[in-house]
């Protein structure tokens, strides 16, 4: 049994005024063209199809034409709901997709066994169960109490998500013995999820994902799958030291905070009910993007070089510019010096920032750690530790923070 693993399209993205959509159209080719070329029993897309909750048709056209060349491949698609998508458009198409050998899990299901899927290969024969989580909203898994505190919702919370992966995975379990006493082996457990996760070690690098009120969701407390798929993260990595547990990442790059990402999607391989190998397949870049810093005479050495170097790689696509002025950064018409540098060169600017010297430490300054992977506890913490508070202060106003998200998530 063989599934690809992908996730965070983001279909509809509008990256600083530009359209995503001639990037989207080639991703979503090459990714035919590999379900095709290795011969993939199903795919799994693990959250974040779209970047809205009100995609523009050109989205929706690629969503659905992504799906009918995908029936000529005799492959399995199940789509999971993820943060950005809406749980009621995913479900509109949700019976007539149902008919054309794809499944959609926009939210968390009425009925547990409507998440447990029977996963073929492409001989037909059973290959593995699936536990199709989405993103799982807090009102979906667990009531609002009255009187807890900001700490008892994120706990219960947490529980209420274990809860729910744990009676999946018995459901499956139960399943894969019926199947083990027809046939002789057990089924493969895989399990999807999209959220962060925070591995059992401190140095792991994974954020948690905002879940109402929930900070972190640990490694420890999934079920044993043999495999799990997961979304969020757009950069592809292991949680907690396990193999077995990965981001894919975003197929593009959805900010300049992942210029030099290499962008993958996971071949895994099952033999007989157990995983054998994970093969990271690399994305194309299809339209480059760069990240420029310096003073003004340092930016003209990097911008000449980039414009060679892209000349020299051949590429269709003027490459999109993210260039931070240091030094320089006083001068009124910096805009238009920048404009001036890069005259006749494939290049494209789209964002000019200015750094002074006064400028606190950037949030995300931590080596590989991008904006998205924090949360917005995260971000509120790391402002405060910049602001020249005492503990006891620091302590009263996260508290507060902890509060007011606590109080906006019950009125959602």
């Amino acid at each position: 049994m063989r599934i690809l693993h992908t996730s965070d399209w983001h279909l509809g993205q509008h990256f600083m005024g530009k359209t995503r959509l001639e990037e989207h159209q080639a991703f979503l080719h090459w990714l035919v063209e590999q379900v095709h070329a290795h011969a993939v029993d199903a795919v799994i897309v693990a959250g974040d199809v779209f970047d809205t909750g009100t995609p523009p048709s050109y989205a929706r056209e690629l969503y659905n034409d992504f799906i009918v060349k995908l029936q000529h491949a005799n492959t399995q698609l199940i789509i999971l709901g993820g943060n950005h998508d809406s749980v009621a458009m995913l479900n509109e198409s949700r019976s007539l997709l149902g008919c054309l050998n794809v499944q959609v899990i926009p939210g968390v299901m009425a009925e547990l066994n409507q998440q447990v899927l029977l996963l073929h290969n492409r001989q037909g024969s059973s290959g593995a169960l699936l536990c199709a989580v989405p993103f799982i909203r807090a009102r979906e898994v667990m009531s609002s109490e009255s009187g807890q505190s900001a700490q008892d919702k994120q706990q219960s919370l947490q529980q209420a998500i274990a809860g729910h992966y744990q009676q999946l995975f018995e459901h499956a379990k139960l399943l894969s013995e019926q199947h083990h006493t027809a046939h002789g082996h057990h089924l493969p457990i895989i399990g999807t999820g999209h959220l962060t996760t925070v591995g059992a070690s401190s140095s792991d690098s994974v954020r948690e994902i905002y879940i109402g009120t929930l900070d972190a969701f640990p490694a420890h407390a999934f079920a044993p799958f043999d495999y799990l798929a997961l979304g969020h993260i757009h950069r592809p990595q292991t949680v907690g030291g396990h193999e077995h547990m990965r981001y894919c990442g975003s197929p593009i790059a959805l900010s300049f905070d992942e210029v030099g990402q290499q962008k993958e999607v996971l071949l895994v391989d099952f033999n007989a009910h157990r995983l054998s190998c994970i093969t990271p397949l690399a994305v194309p870049v299809f339209q480059p993007l760069a990240r420029l810093k310096g003073n003004l005479a340092e930016l003209e050495k990097a911008i000449t070089a980039l414009a060679t170097k892209s000349t020299a790689t051949a590429d269709a696509n003027k490459v999109w510019l993210e260039v931070t002025v240091v030094e320089d950064d006083y001068l009124s018409d910096l805009q238009l010096k920048i404009e001036q540098l890069i005259a006749g060169l494939p290049l494209e600017i789209l964002l000019v920032r200015r750094q002074r010297a006064s400028t606190p430490a950037n949030l995300t300054s931590d080596a590989h750690i991008t904006l998205s992977e924090l949360t917005p506890l995260q971000v509120f913490e790391r402002r405060l530790s910049q602001a020249e508070l005492t503990a006891e202060r620091q302590h009263a106003l996260q508290s507060l923070y902890q509060n007011v998200l606590a109080e906006l998530e019950q009125s959602q």
